[in-house]
């Protein structure tokens, strides 16, 4: 994962997706990341490929990858 920016309460996270084009892959992408456990923030940007994940704790990368994969996109890696 990326050097997580941590707080007390909160990781932040940026992972590399594949495949992104429009505001309809943002969406997709962002309410299949926001349903994993202790999310609390999630923005996607199809322009660069990243989304930017907010968290109470530091996510499984291959739960992240789940989530991805179930909105029809890749997941790359981390940022």
């Amino acid at each position: 994962m990326t050097a997580p920016t941590d707080t007390p309460e909160t990781v932040t996270a940026v992972y590399k997706v594949s495949g992104m084009s429009c505001g309809h892959c943002e969406g997709s992408v962002s309410a299949e990341i926001s349903e994993l456990p202790g999310v609390t923030s999630v923005k996607a940007v199809a322009s660069t490929g990243e989304v930017t994940v907010v968290s109470a704790a530091a996510l499984e990368e291959e739960a992240v990858r789940a989530a991805v994969d179930e909105a029809g996109f890749e997941l790359v890696g981390t940022v």
